[in-house]
């Protein structure tokens, strides 16, 4: 089947994007060890954490988010009764050089945690430059091959979001999942994690089936997922691809080759909520995709708009959390709170992203929700857990 006139205006709007995403969880960085431990602490003193976040880097997108990952963490720490935090600041320019020293600076001046940096190879420079000091590293990335030895990643992971989306599948009837993938190593990395997921399921992995990076290739690709999907027997469509990627494409044209998303289930393993004009896309109407819970979202957006008169970055709550685990766990007057045994308890921690707990793999566990488009709007079909025992806010 040929192309609309809508699907090429809209291949023209977007292509410009395609394959962006999925930046942070592309970067594959050297796994490290660790001394799996963590300093002692004095309950009564302020204590020291460092901020690492990409001041410096020179790129306006970069500054606002150091920003607003600042903002946030100041914003958690105000928040905190009985336990002072000192947070100091330290920029990387998003460079991982620049990470390493920042950390080694940190931890001489008697950081206790570092939380940050944003990007995969940051963390994983920052945790090599931290772990002979036997301090460890909360970073925001979502990249699980940096995770491990004294490094934990805070960023919402694609096993996560994978298996609460083929797990809300099963209770609606849907198991047989078909995954579409970019032939990239982002894309790879999402096909990996719904395999895994899929494979801890009830659900059956039918198949996967990749496009090129290409606009043609996604195009080329579209009979073979059509007669994959058919011949399959699949009533899931699991896609990796972004909002500002093929997603729109991908969808759109499988919609117009009798892959639609009233017969099949679409499921996304990013946010197809961001940006809101993705709503109004007619081949993702239908589909879901797993979210924070968007209450506690919300409060935090409205909180952090009061105080600083600017809406936060998406992943700004990441610092608030962290500020609020490490207040949590100092409040118990343990001075063993920081160290990995602690970090890792199986009650995990409530903040503004929900709950969550982070693995002794320094992997993490998140509660989310799963909405879907409706009508052009985000609808929660099944709510994120409250967690699981708790500590923090």
């Amino acid at each position: 089947m040929g192309i609309t006139g809508y699907t090429r205006r809209v291949v023209a709007r977007i292509f410009v994007f395609l394959f962006a995403g999925l930046a942070v969880a592309a970067c594959q960085p050297i796994s490290i060890g660790g001394l799996g431990g963590g300093p002692t602490i004095s309950t009564r003193d302020p204590i020291p954490v460092a901020l690492l976040v990409p001041y410096g880097s020179g790129g306006a997108g970069e500054e606002t988010l150091a920003r607003s990952l600042e903002n946030a963490a100041r914003l958690a720490a105000a928040d905190l009764s009985g336990v002072t935090i000192d947070l100091r600041v330290y920029p990387t320019a998003g460079n991982a050089q620049r990470a390493a020293a920042a950390a080694t600076q940190a931890v001489n001046e008697g950081a206790k945690i570092i939380l940050g940096p944003v990007f995969g190879e940051e963390a994983n420079a920052a945790g090599l430059a931290a772990a002979s000091r036997n301090v460890n590293v909360l970073a925001f990335s979502n990249n699980t091959a940096i995770a491990g030895g004294n490094v934990f990643v805070l960023g919402n992971t694609f096993e996560n979001t994978a298996s609460r989306l083929i797990s809300y599948g099963v209770t609606q009837g849907r198991t047989r999942v078909l995954t579409v993938y970019g032939n990239t190593t982002a894309g790879a990395i999402g096909r990996d994690a719904i395999a895994g997921a899929l494979s801890r399921s009830l659900a059956q992995n039918v198949g996967a089936v990749a496009y090129e990076e290409s606009q043609q290739g996604v195009i080329d690709a579209i009979p073979t997922i059509a007669e994959t999907a058919r011949q399959a027997a699949a009533d899931s469509v699991f896609f990796t691809a972004d909002t500002l990627g093929a997603l729109p494409i991908v969808t759109q044209l499988l919609s117009e080759n009798g892959i639609s998303p009233q017969q099949y289930q679409f499921m996304g393993l990013t946010r197809w909520d961001i940006p809101s004009g993705t709503l109004a896309l007619p081949g993702v109407q239908n589909g879901v995709f797993a979210l924070p819970d968007p209450n506690l979202t919300a409060t935090f957006q409205a909180r952090y708009q009061a105080a600083y008169g600017a809406a936060p970055h998406p992943i700004a709550g990441l610092a608030y959390d962290g500020i609020a685990a490490v207040g949590a766990l100092a409040a118990s007057g343990n001075t063993a709170a920081l160290t990995r045994g602690a970090l890792t308890q199986s009650s995990g921690f409530r903040g503004v992203t929900g709950a969550f707990r982070l693995r002794s793999d320094g992997t993490n566990e998140r509660a989310l929700a799963v909405a879907r488009i409706e009508n052009r709007q985000v609808i929660v079909v099944s709510p994120a857990p409250s967690g699981f025992g708790l500590a923090g806010l």
